[in-house]
């Protein structure tokens, strides 16, 4: 797991899972790994859209957390 803090700089992080099968991707509704706050708004997103706008929005994220190593961790169980 990954965080990048305001500064930019991607942390990683080793705390308990925080995302559900409950919390949908704001771009398509699949499942979301990973959550960005931006302004005091959190958006949440897919691995997928998440890669996709992850240079864009790490300029201005004040956190972002990425479990989207999860997918490995499934693909191995």
């Amino acid at each position: 797991m990954s965080q990048i803090a305001a500064h930019g700089a991607i942390e990683n992080q080793s705390a308990t899972h925080q995302l559900t099968a409950a919390d949908r991707c704001d771009a398509c509704g699949a499942q979301a790994y990973i959550r960005v706050s931006v302004n005091n708004s959190e958006l949440m997103f897919c691995a997928h859209h998440g890669r996709k706008h992850q240079e864009k929005l790490s300029a201005i994220a004040d956190s972002w957390h990425d479990e989207s190593s999860r997918l490995l961790e499934d693909q191995r169980s």
